[in-house]
């Protein structure tokens, strides 16, 4: 916003003397008016940002002491080597490294048997104690709307928001008016009197005049261009205060936003090295000198989100491998209204048809940019209105081909999610989509499994991006272990970790509820081990359909029963439709769903809404391959695991649609196994497999020794287990025949 000054102002004729008197004054007043509030709005800034840290520490105070209370005053041992007499301390109520911070030397004193010396060293003991305990805690707002010390931390974030919103876009104006006001206003003072005015030198009277006429045409165009009204707003917003349940209503829905907002004015933990992803140093360096326009955009970034999004700026043709709820879209997104800022027009996501209305939603949500549906049947006359006026086109990987964009349009980025679509180089979509990434200049690719099975599949995807460094990755690097590829991939690929870089999320507690077969659902079990039927026998424990002749099932209701004792939203995933369909006629409850693949987009999303906006307990039922991309179920804080899966990724990215960026509450993931099953053969023989894809793809370090080290096809893994538990049960049926007859 400029402070350009009306015409009508700039060139209306007056009579120099007219000013001189009361006019003068009136006009210095206004104008010393609008300095005050442009003083009060910039404190208003600055301010706000000192209430958030003062609320936090406050917060961060409050767990600190709360740890030292669950301290025993017995642990200073550890730190004086044994030398203090601790038992009378004990003795007369001080059984916490708290109670004795609280108490003092003095306090400690005026016990009996306790002299300076030994007060000194406790209470040193205690201090260190604390100290540590301050350096290596993590402040997390719980849902918890009792806790004032929270309460009062998202008042301040609430406000800092509002403020920060109001004078960002204005804060260059009202910086160019307070120049310009300070300049102008001590000699405009001179005109206010008509004896000073008598008495001042001719000089110093145009002068004054001048400096009037500056200030008057300066306020004008304030008022007229809007600072006026900006400068009044941010005081209105820094002075609001809002309701305590509205807060926590507002931080249960937003809690990402809150958190955004907190990183940029506290350091929240992060180890810088896992936010750049483990990047070399000169990657780094070029990636912080980058600067992210954040005009187009309407939500704020958490650190490692800026770094990611200036990563793809910076390289140009990159994938973005961030594990599961770390906010991948947002981060495409910002580097698309960076990019709006710079003058590009246009831009295209690419994406599974299930996610398509969730990528609609983000970019109308989070940016200023208008998002067209380019699939369905409005497919050709939303393709003509964003030929026309530009923002960011969505489609399909299957419609992409048959779409009518011309060949010279300028496409500022294309953003490929769920980039593993096409990771086979022979399928139709991967050749068409080759086509495109050829000839523009931007290529992001998004995915959470990059590898999935093979280290080829990741060689494909680079191929697609740079197909030199792709190359090279056939080389010694594959060969040079993780630390030596993770510097080959540098250029083209960044992958960050929950656990790295989201020190506010809740407790992800991960139960394996063994049970032993019940009845009926043995006799299934059987029945598809001698038929050899892998899928049957994944099956097999819900084939009864009855509680009390199931174990999955029985546990499953139990598991249930609880949660809604708790007001807990639960997810029930399966990879089979059947069971879902079998949980859902056995529970004695409503349920959301099935989810399932042959659901179409939109309306998985409005069982995702309506599964959200229940009040309380709530089941969502869903096959894992549906529900496990592309949503956010962040209002469950269970999730039921009915069988183990085939690719533990699916496991992975299931658990992070509840277990993400925004979520509040702990989670429990309950994953339902029976014991001597093919259950157990699954997780025995997928261990390794899982270690191993810690080990590289986790790390954006993606070697091995070959490419079959960690490659496990799904008929191979059934093949081992059908034949695993056929010979385990007919060396049981040897053993029981053996003893009958012995």
């Amino acid at each position: 916003m400029t402070t350009t000054v009306p015409s009508h102002l700039a060139t209306a004729p007056e009579d120099p003397r007219e000013l001189v008197g009361a006019v003068a004054r009136a006009a210095v007043r206004e104008a010393r008016h609008l300095q005050a509030l442009i003083g009060s709005a910039t404190a208003a800034a600055t301010t706000a940002r000192g209430d958030v840290r003062t609320a936090y520490e406050n917060l961060r105070e409050q767990m600190v002491r709360r740890e030292l209370a669950d301290i025993p005053v017995e642990r200073l041992r550890d730190v004086t080597g044994g030398r203090l007499r601790l038992g009378v301390l004990s003795r007369y109520g001080y059984r916490s490294v708290l109670d004795l911070l609280q108490a003092g030397p003095a306090g400690l004193t005026a016990i009996p048997g306790v002299g300076p010396t030994t007060a000194t060293q406790a209470i040193g003991a205690a201090r260190q104690i604390a100290a540590a305990v301050r350096d290596g805690i993590r402040v997390r707002i719980d849902l918890d709307p009792g806790n004032q010390a929270s309460t009062a931390l998202l008042g301040a974030l609430r406000r800092y928001g509002e403020v920060a919103r109001l004078h960002s876009p204005v804060q260059q104006a009202i910086e160019q008016l307070a120049g310009e006001l300070a300049q102008s206003l001590p000699e405009a003072a001179t005109a206010t009197s008509r004896l000073r005015m008598f008495f001042a030198g001719r000089r110093k009277r145009q002068a004054a005049l001048e400096a009037l006429q500056r200030v008057r045409r300066t306020v004008a165009a304030a008022r007229e261009g809007g600072v006026v009204e900006s400068v009044t707003n941010i005081l209105r917003a820094h002075s609001a205060t809002t309701e305590p349940g509205v807060l926590w209503e507002e931080f249960a829905e937003r809690a990402a936003e809150y958190y955004g907002l907190l990183g940029e004015i506290v350091d929240l933990g992060l180890d810088a090295h896992a936010a750049e992803g483990f990047l070399p140093e000169e990657i780094v360096a070029a990636v912080n000198q980058q600067q992210l326009d954040d005009t187009y955009r309407r939500v704020s970034l958490r650190g490692y989100q800026a770094f990611g999004a200036r990563f793809a700026l910076v390289q140009r043709r990159v994938i973005l491998g961030d594990e599961m709820g770390l906010g991948k879209t947002i981060q495409a997104i910002a580097a698309m209204a960076h990019l709006r800022a710079l003058g590009h027009t246009h831009f295209l996501v690419v994406c599974p048809a299930s996610v398509l209305v969730n990528w609609m939603r983000e970019i109308d949500q989070r940016s200023l940019l208008r998002s067209y549906r380019l699939h369905g049947p409005e497919r050709d006359a939303n393709l003509r209105r964003w030929l026309r006026s530009g923002d960011v086109a969505v489609t399909t990987f299957d419609t992409l081909r048959n779409l009518g964009i011309p060949q010279n349009l300028d496409i500022g980025l294309l953003v490929v999610d769920e980039a593993h679509y096409v990771k086979n180089p022979y399928a139709q979509r991967t050749r068409t989509l080759a086509r495109w990434t050829e000839r523009l200049e931007r290529v992001l690719f998004l995915t959470g499994t990059p590898m999935e099975n093979r280290l080829e599949e990741f060689r494909n995807l680079v191929r697609h991006l740079q197909p030199r460094l792709a190359a090279n990755l056939d080389g010694y690097q594959s060969l040079a272990g993780p630390r030596a590829f993770r510097k080959a991939v540098a250029p083209a690929y960044l992958r960050r970790n929950q656990e790295d870089v989201l020190t506010e999320l809740p407790d992800l507690i991960k139960v394996d509820e063994w049970v032993e077969f019940a009845g009926k659902d043995r006799e299934a079990y059987y029945a598809a081990v001698a038929a050899g039927n892998f899928m049957a026998m994944r099956r097999a424990a819900f084939e009864t359909g009855e509680p009390t002749q199931s174990a999955k099932l029985q546990r499953l209701r139990e598991i249930l029963t609880e949660a809604a004792a708790n007001g807990r939203k639960v997810v029930v995933f399966s990879f089979f439709r059947t069971v879902l369909d079998i949980v859902r006629a056995a529970l004695d409850q409503p349920c959301v769903g099935p989810l399932t693949g042959s659901v179409p987009a939109g309306e998985r999303q409005r069982m995702v809404d309506q599964f959200s906006r229940a009040d309380g307990h709530a089941v969502l039922l869903s096959q894992i391959q549906a529900g496990g991309v592309g949503l956010n179920i962040q209002a469950a804080s269970v999730v039921v695991l009915c069988e183990p899966q085939v690719k533990p990724t699916l496991e992975h990215q299931a658990i992070a649609r509840v277990h993400r960026l925004g979520q509040v509450r702990g989670v429990q993931v309950h994953r339902l196994l029976v014991a001597d099953s093919v259950d157990q053969r699954m997780l025995e023989i997928l261990e390794q497999k899982t270690q191993l894809f810690n080990e590289y793809a986790r790390h954006s370090d993606l070697a091995a020794a070959t490419p079959d080290a960690i490659d496990i096809s799904e008929v191979e893994l059934a093949r081992k287990v059908v034949e695993q538990e056929q010979e385990r049960l007919a060396m049981g049926a040897i053993a029981r025949q053996r003893s009958s007859t012995g």
